[in-house]
Order: structure tokens, then sequence, then C-alpha cells
């Protein structure tokens, strides 16, 4: 009896890997700027091509500029016309990007006359600029005899608002599910320790009033309380008379202005008596800002020197520019100087104007006084 032939292997079947994704995902980065330009009559008259720029502003990684041509861009035109652009101010090959153009109204009204790219279906696409230079914009933006007699133009001065969305496309290959982390809160957990001056283990004397930190975290800080603390004995008294410096730059409206910084590395979100509110104040060196940044300086520490310096750049003025300059100087703040010297060459005229006036005043009251 024959035996039955076996049966044959069956073949190996490889299972199937898990399916994988990805998205393509194309959006755009979004940044507006907004430019004022006060003496528009005296722009009159520069000459056909020839613009009046804002500040490079930074959006999508790349720097943009509006220009404005008071005699407008095209020889054609005659200056009939004022024309509006926005220009790719850095160095870049076929940027991508949807724009719009406002012509603020300053009646209140809100009739604005916008130009956009944006929540509107564009047959072509995006707007490409090849270059560094390349610019989108309106030749015949308004014409200038209308714009002269419009609420757009309001004691000789114009306001446009700017939007760029620059184009991005990206592979997005997250996985389905993620988790947030939630930002750093360790500025939280530093403020609730200076408050509760748990631990404490230094006290500042400032004109009799006096504040609780520790050594430790000042030390981490600032280089010059860390010489101070190593250099100090172990049986040294634990309190520094301070007497250069006035109690509310250290404790302002019930908070610790230069302590809340070391803590939590921010300012203090109050703004009463702050450069941004002119009428507190009778000048710029007397602003919570002004004092702090002389702390700054005693006490090397470049970040509040930095915050110090993006407040008072703010609220510069013709009136209040000199004053800046000076203060920036003498706590080289280079950066703040820089602003300063550049406002002043922008408004040459109207602070040789200020000048004159100063002076004027000053010999009338000489000359009464004899």
């Amino acid at each position: 009896m024959q035996n039955a032939p076996s049966p044959s292997p069956s073949p190996t079947t490889t299972p199937l890997s898990s399916p994988t994704s990805s998205l393509s995902l194309t959006q755009t980065i979004n940044g507006s700027h907004h430019f004022t330009i006060k003496g528009y009559s005296l722009s009159k008259g520069i000459g056909i091509g020839k613009h009046i720029a804002s500040d490079n502003f930074s959006v999508g990684g790349y720097q943009w500029a509006i220009y404005f041509y008071p005699d407008g861009k095209n020889p054609e035109d005659n200056s009939t016309y004022v024309s509006v652009f926005i220009a790719l101010a850095s160095e870049g090959t076929d940027v991508r990007a949807l724009f719009e153009l406002t012509l603020v109204d300053q009646s209140g009204k809100g009739k604005h006359k916008v130009h956009s790219h944006f929540d509107r279906s564009l047959e072509s696409g995006p707007y490409t600029l090849k270059y560094r230079g390349s610019m989108w914009g309106y030749k015949r933006f308004f014409r200038r005899a209308m714009l002269e007699t419009s609420d757009f133009l309001k004691d000789d001065c114009l306001k446009i608002n700017c939007t760029v969305g620059v184009v991005v496309s990206a592979i997005d290959c997250s996985r389905l599910h993620s988790i947030q982390v939630p930002e750093s809160d360790i500025g939280d957990h530093f403020g609730m320790l200076l408050e509760n001056e748990e631990s404490s283990d230094i006290t500042f004397n400032v004109a009799g009033e006096k504040f609780h930190a520790h050594k430790l975290v000042l030390a981490a800080r600032s280089p010059v309380f860390e010489t101070e603390f190593l250099d100090a004995m172990e049986e040294d008294n634990h309190e520094i008379v301070v007497t250069d410096m006035e109690p509310k730059v250290f404790k302002h409206v019930n908070r610790q202005a230069l302590l809340h910084f070391i803590y939590k590395d921010t300012l203090i979100e109050d703004g009463e008596c702050s450069a941004s509110s002119s009428s507190c104040v009778p000048s710029v060196s007397d602003t919570l800002e002004a004092k702090l940044l002389a702390a700054a300086e005693k006490y090397v520490l470049p970040r509040l020197r930095l915050m110090c310096e993006s407040v008072l750049c703010k609220v510069i003025s013709v009136n209040s520019v000199a004053h800046t300059l000076a203060l920036a100087d003498r706590h080289c703040a280079m950066d703040l100087k820089s602003v300063c010297l550049k406002f002043a060459a922008e408004n040459l005229l109207l602070c040789a104007q200020m000048v004159f006036n100063i002076s004027r005043k000053t010999a009338r009251c000489c000359s009464l006084s004899y």
C-alpha cells in the first residue's frame, strides 16, 4: 500500500505593513505694516519715479518696504496720479506672495481705499517677485487732485496700511495624535519665590524701603551681583544699601520693577508713568523705562537694556529726540542711539525748527530779564 503524497508547503504570507500618510500644506505667513507720511505737501515735486520709503519690515523670512511716489512712477502720467508699491527689500528669488494696500480714511467713516489679493480667487495664483527690488502695486493708485481734497489726507498726513502674505509649502508628516506642551512657566515660579520672600537671604535698602531677594537668583542673572556676593565674607551683613536708585525702580505700583525682571525676565505690565503715557511724565528721563535703563547698565543686564530701548524708541518725537539721544548716549544704549540719529536725520527740518524756537524763546527771556 502506497503512502499518499505529503501536501506541498503553503507559500509564506508577508504581513502588510501599516499604511503611512503625508499632507502637502500650502499657506501664507501674514504680516502687516502701518506707514504714516507726514508733510505730504512738502514731498510733492521730488520728481517722477522718485519715492518715499517706509522702514523695512519682516514677513515670512523676507524684508519688505512700502514705496510712495508723490509725483507718480509713470512719466506718461505727468504727475496726475500718486503711485504706491510694495517692494521686496531683501535677497530672494521667485518669492510668491499676496498683497493688500489700504489708504486709510481719516474722517472716521471707515471708507478706506483697499486693493487686496486676499479673500478672492486669483486666476493666475499669487504674485511672484523674481529678485530683490521687485515690486507689486499701482502706478495710478489715486488721482492726485482728488486725493488732496479727500478724507484720506488730514493735517497734511497720509496713512497707508500694508499686508503681505508670503506663500509657503511644507509636507506635514506629523502623527495623527499629538500632545501639546504648554509654554514654560518657570518665570511664574520664580515670581512666586520673589513675592513670597521664602528663603530670602539678602535685603536691599533703598531710601529706607527694604526689599528681600535671593543671592543665587541675583548672581545667576547679573555678573555684578555674582562678583559682589562671591567677594563678600560669609559673616558680612546680608543687606545692601542702594544710594543711586529710587525705590520706585525697585518697587513700582506694588511690584518690584528691577527684581521683577531679574526673576521673571519681563517688564512689569503697567502703563502708569511709562514712556507710552507721555501725559503722565514731564520728560523722557523721568519715565520708568529710563530709570530701568540706568539700572540695566549698572547691573549689566543686556536684555533689560534692550527691552527699555524698545519701549523708548516707540515714542520718539521731534520734541523728545534730543533728550532720548542724550539718555541713550549716557547709558551706552547703542540701538536706541542709532534710532534717534536716524529719526533726527529723517526729520531734520522739523528738529532744526524746534531748536530755533527754543533759542528764540531763550533769547526773548534773557532780553526781558534786563
